[in-house]
């Protein structure tokens, strides 16, 4: 199993209560969103924040990372891909936890486009559920012609969503977050949203705000104790 690695930030206070991963799009690698980190930081400033490079070289791009390859061909090919890099996600997680002594419950997830499609399928699983998630200009990943029953018996943690898209996306279109949020409200998952005007595959200021806010409320009423 790849081990994955990427740029870190610490605390502003020194001493970190929770962790913040950004898992980042196709194409891209760890710094392209570890800055978010630093605009964020004053907002949390207990936060530790990390943004690892995905496990294989984009087949579709001369630099950068994926999390999975697209080929576009097979209707399946998200949910395979989700699935394969699952554990190698989880077993970062659960790495990056210990190297700051927290428990599970002190993990947030920010993910944008494919990485958004990472942070939903790994954090919605997750033993203990992540203090929240993030998701950028993504998408839930569903199997294709799969009994409804079958896909929420594996959802085992509902922890609280902010899902932000441009409504000017033309890889992902908006309507991405609409069926995520349908989808997610069908599992119980409790989900907030907002549509930056005029922005395309990307992150607006506001979008970056809102994001920040939302984890920083979420964050603060976790107060977790440290695991180790």
């Amino acid at each position: 199993m790849a081990e994955l690695d990427g740029p870190r930030l610490a605390p502003r206070s020194g001493a970190a209560k929770h962790l913040v991963v950004f898992l980042h799009g196709y194409g891209a690698d760890g710094n392209d969103l570890i800055e978010i980190g630093r605009a964020w930081a004053g907002l949390m400033p207990d936060a530790a924040f990390v943004s690892p490079h995905a496990p294989h070289a984009c087949g579709q791009a001369p630099v950068g990372r994926e999390w999975f390859p697209l080929t576009f061909r097979d209707p399946n090919e998200r949910w395979t891909g989700v699935q394969m890099a699952a554990p190698t996600l989880n077993e970062f997680l659960d790495a990056e936890l210990a190297r700051y002594h927290l428990p599970p419950s002190a993990l947030a997830l920010v993910g944008f486009s494919q990485g958004t499609m990472m942070a939903l399928h790994v954090g919605l699983r997750r033993a203990v559920a992540p203090a929240a998630i993030v998701g950028y200009s993504g998408m839930l990943v569903w199997p294709e012609n799969v009994d409804p029953e079958s896909f929420a018996a594996e959802i085992v943690s509902r922890p609280p969503v902010l899902l932000v898209h441009g409504d000017q996306d033309d890889l992902i279109p908006v309507q991405a977050l609409f069926h995520a949020a349908q989808g997610l409200a069908a599992l119980d998952v409790p989900t907030e949203w907002h549509i930056s005007a005029g922005i395309g595959h990307g992150i607006d200021p506001e979008g970056l705000r809102q994001g920040g806010e939302f984890l920083a409320r979420r964050l603060a009423g976790q107060r977790p104790l440290h695991g180790g």
